[in-house]
């Protein structure tokens, strides 16, 4: 589908989604954000819903400002993919060993390594900028500082909530390695602090959501935010690049007869801020729960666990400002979930796959999300579908 346009009070809603279907307090935050004196676009992806202050599934341009609320507390959370030379004839067939290898690797929920990850160590990780990336961290927020202990043993971590590690086969039978994470307590905290920075500022007072405070260009406190959020987004990076070669450190080891080969890591973020012109206009582009897809670059769009997900390729649509989808988003919340759901609904809708099936992952089962099949078909003029995965091991947090 194309979009459909939503008046809105500064500038029309752009929606790769039915109005009628999007639920009304995420259609109000919307209208909420269109309202901002230094908004120039809003694009809405088919996988919108209810979020803080700004909808997940939103893409907001704005000149000389950015809100910190709308990017979110998980800073440069995104995805990381790559295809490898194994085949589903390599697999085992009980898949638990694999499972629970990479559970010993890859520490999940609030856990962290018990002495910082040497990337040295590791094969195919990117060392160069490491020591430039943590040398910035002395320029971060004051009341930030005292989480680089926890911070470096959190790097190559997965943190818990939708977050994920999974074992994929392609409809070829290829086998991919996908995660999903972001910047974990240090991204949280440091998002926190500017959030509460924003709100206290004069001219956030008359907002029609305080959740949208704003830091404006050529101020002392952008520049802070901007300092902290660009760091935020390269630990998150940096976190599914270790994370990712840890991973394919354990395959190596489980599938040492087969000797497999990984091509070139697809990664993307989904929560962050980037700079980019439109219009002849410079603009800080938001994407909140959405992917860059610029004419040529490849992006991932999961489903839930259970179900599959896609490996696309932008199309370089300007008028989503070059985005699409971040996955199948949630068509009701986590409680309500728990509340729907039990452990047997959820075995029954994991069947096939080696995951957990508890009650502590309830809130992530498939009946949770809308149908990926048709988030994407929502956004064949964003995206091209280059590969269809389904997991077979799903590692959560």
């Amino acid at each position: 589908m194309s979009y459909v346009e939503v008046p809105g009070a500064q500038v029309p809603i752009r929606m790769w989604a039915d109005p009628s279907t999007v639920e009304g307090v995420a259609m109000q935050q919307l209208r909420n954000v269109a309202t901002l004196p230094w908004i120039k676009g809003l694009a809405v992806m088919p996988d919108v819903h209810y979020g803080k202050g700004a909808t997940v599934g939103s893409v907001i341009a704005m000149a000389g400002a950015v809100c910190p609320a709308a990017v979110g507390v998980d800073i440069g959370c995104g995805m990381s993919a790559v295809k490898t030379s194994l085949t589903a004839d390599d697999l085992p067939g009980d898949l638990s060993r694999l499972r629970s290898r990479i559970e010993q690797m890859i520490p999940v929920g609030r856990g962290m390594h018990d002495d910082p990850v040497d990337p040295g160590r590791l094969h195919a990780f990117p060392t160069a900028g490491w020591d430039d990336f943590w040398s910035r961290f002395g320029g971060v927020a004051e009341a930030v500082k005292f989480r680089q202990e926890r911070a470096v043993k959190q790097m190559g971590s997965l943190g818990s909530g939708n977050h994920f590690i999974e074992f994929c086969l392609d409809d070829e039978g290829s086998v991919w390695l996908m995660l999903h994470s972001g910047s974990r307590n240090i991204g949280k905290e440091l998002a926190e602090y500017h959030i509460g920075q924003a709100r206290k500022l004069p001219h956030n007072q008359d907002l029609i959501d305080r959740d949208l405070a704003v830091f404006i260009a050529d101020t002392p406190q952008m520049a802070a935010y901007r300092h902290d959020l660009f760091w935020a987004q390269e630990y998150a990076k940096y976190n599914r690049a270790i994370m990712m070669a840890l991973f394919q450190d354990v395959v190596r080891k489980e599938f040492r007869k087969a000797r497999p080969v990984f091509e070139p890591v697809i990664s993307c973020h989904h929560n962050y801020v980037a700079e980019e012109r439109y219009e002849h206009m410079d603009l800080l582009v938001t994407r909140k729960g959405a992917i860059r897809a610029g004419s040529g670059d490849y992006g991932i769009i999961p489903g839930s666990m259970g179900t599959g997900s896609y490996i696309v390729r932008g199309l370089g649509n300007e008028a989503s400002f070059n985005s699409a989808s971040h996955g199948a988003g949630r068509k009701m919340s986590r409680n309500a979930a728990k509340k729907r759901f039990s452990t047997r609904d959820l075995e029954e809708q994991t069947r096939g796959v080696e995951c957990r099936k508890d009650s502590g992952v309830v809130d992530e089962i498939p009946g949770a999300y809308k149908p990926i099949e048709k988030v994407i078909d929502q956004q064949r003029d964003l995206v091209e579908v280059v590969a269809r995965l389904k997991q077979v091991v799903c590692v959560k947090g």
